[in-house]
């Protein structure tokens, strides 16, 4: 869920709950080009090796069409894109990039399934992690194993394993990865130290979430200690989300199964109705989705909720607040976090050549220690955030290369964000279906947020024969 669109031009997984409520609507591309030179037929011509693990040669004639291009409105960021290309040309000279976007976010659900059934993507289109299964469904994406060594990205070997392998499927790479996150909990720093807490030690346990939200919301003022979703597919994906940080699980090691209608699904569930009714911590307002608790927060009226760190950028740059009144911590309970991000996928049918030009790109823009995006100095001269702990799928001395790039280029204050970052938790991927299930266990947590005599039991089990059935259609 969630990630680009208004959050720069990553988006990820998080945003798409609210869109798949949509009306399924195909949305054209629209298109921008940016050229290098000469003229070719797209396939690659001249100077191409057959050879799929050697690196593209430069003499090698492609032009490749990438959507996700920033749109005009981010001037910043477009200016960027445009100037990446420009420098990957003088490498890559025969290489014409297409630049596409589109209006609102990168991705929108119904558009993407859409685009998918059409066979109308780009030569390499953008795509949630969580897209995997149903790219694959329509026959939508090339096998880039082959095409995927340490001469082509040299960084391969300090990507974390697991942002890789949810790209893969019984063996072979279809996809390159752009951001990654996951989950922690936000806090305003400013309401922490109105309540008399240290807003550099966010709780570490939901008893100290429940202990700190009470403190919060007796500020009174119409301000809640702590905030949750429950509609838009946003509460099933936080229900996720906290299962995990509990040990628990939602769907069993077959992938065929719910395994949330346990103990763990019990307490997540009945720790949010204690703190609703009997704290009366959360606020009167419920059936939250996605952008409701980003405004409550910003607006000082919420102390805390679990979210990604570019939650904040979208808080600054659309809500008009400020980087130093939020801080991080890992997700309480810390047995594990929800993962997510984005990634490209090059259309099925490509040419090698095509399919090498496409891994050149991809590399020297997404996975390139201070090229591309990871060039931080640039980014804070643009004007843009720097200094969020993500993305950051790098490892050893590449992650600390980078790590201190960013403290050094920093537009905001990256102490607060330093629990978050010296207590990592193992991120675990979303489940299968996941947008499904979300859609299911919004019931649960809209049941126990709304209801004050809400039966958790047969909530949990209601879910459970759903997803059941969900699970049995794969």
């Amino acid at each position: 869920m969630r990630s680009a669109g208004f959050r720069r031009h990553r988006r990820t997984r998080r945003t798409s709950a609210a869109a798949l409520v949509a009306a399924l609507t195909l949305t054209a591309l629209a298109s921008c080009g940016t050229s290098s030179s000469g003229n070719d037929n797209g396939g690659g011509t001249g100077g191409g090796s057959s050879d799929p693990s050697a690196p593209l040669d430069p003499k090698t004639k492609v032009t490749l069409s990438i959507d996700c291009m920033p749109p005009a409105a981010k001037a910043a960021e477009l200016r960027e894109w445009n100037e990446d290309i420009k420098t990957f040309n003088k490498k890559y000279p025969n290489v014409t990039i297409h630049g596409k976007s589109t209006p609102g976010q990168c991705l929108e659900p119904p558009r993407f399934t859409a685009m998918l059934k059409a066979k109308s993507q780009p030569d390499v289109f953008y795509a949630y992690f969580t897209d995997l299964e149903q790219v694959l469904d329509n026959d939508g994406a090339a096998d880039i194993s082959a095409y995927v060594n340490n001469r082509t990205v040299p960084a391969l070997k300090d990507i974390q394993p697991q942002v890789l392998d949810v790209a893969r499927k019984d063996g072979k790479l279809y996809a390159l990865p752009t951001s990654n996150y996951t989950m922690g909990l936000m806090i305003n720093r400013k309401l922490f130290t109105q309540a008399g807490l240290d807003p550099d030690k966010p709780p570490v346990t939901w008893d100290e979430v429940r202990a700190a939200a009470k403190k919060i919301a007796a500020l009174g003022k119409g301000i809640a200690g702590y905030g949750e979703y429950s509609a838009g597919n946003t509460g099933g994906w936080h229900f996720t989300a906290t299962q995990y940080a509990l040990g628990g699980d939602v769907v069993d090691s077959t992938g065929k199964k719910a395994a949330f209608n346990d103990a763990t699904g019990k307490q997540v569930l009945q720790q949010l109705h204690d703190m609703r009714w009997e704290d009366n911590s959360m606020g009167q307002t419920q059936l939250l989705k996605w952008g409701d608790l980003q405004k409550r927060i910003a607006s000082d009226k919420l102390g805390m909720f679990l979210a990604a760190p570019d939650d904040i950028t979208y808080m600054v740059q659309q809500l008009g607040a400020k980087y130093e009144n939020f801080g991080m911590g890992p997700i309480p309970g810390a047995q594990g976090t929800l993962f997510g991000g984005n990634n490209y996928m090059i259309k099925k049918g490509s040419s090698p050549d095509r399919i090498k030009a496409a891994v050149a790109w991809l590399n020297f823009k997404n996975l390139t220690q201070g090229k591309g995006q990871f060039d931080w100095a640039r980014t804070k001269a643009d004007q843009l955030p720097v200094g969020l702990p993500q993305p950051n799928f790098f490892l050893g001395a590449t992650k600390a290369k980078d790590d201190a790039e960013r403290v050094a280029n920093a537009t905001m204050p990256v102490e607060n964000f330093k629990t978050f970052m010296d207590n990592p938790v193992t991120g675990k991927a979303e489940p299968p279906k996941a947008q499904e299930i979300y859609k299911i266990l919004d019931n649960a947590m809209s049941g126990v947020l709304t209801n004050k005599n809400a039966d958790i039991d047969k909530l949990l089990s209601d879910a459970e024969k759903q997803v059941d059935q969900v699970l049995a259609n794969q």
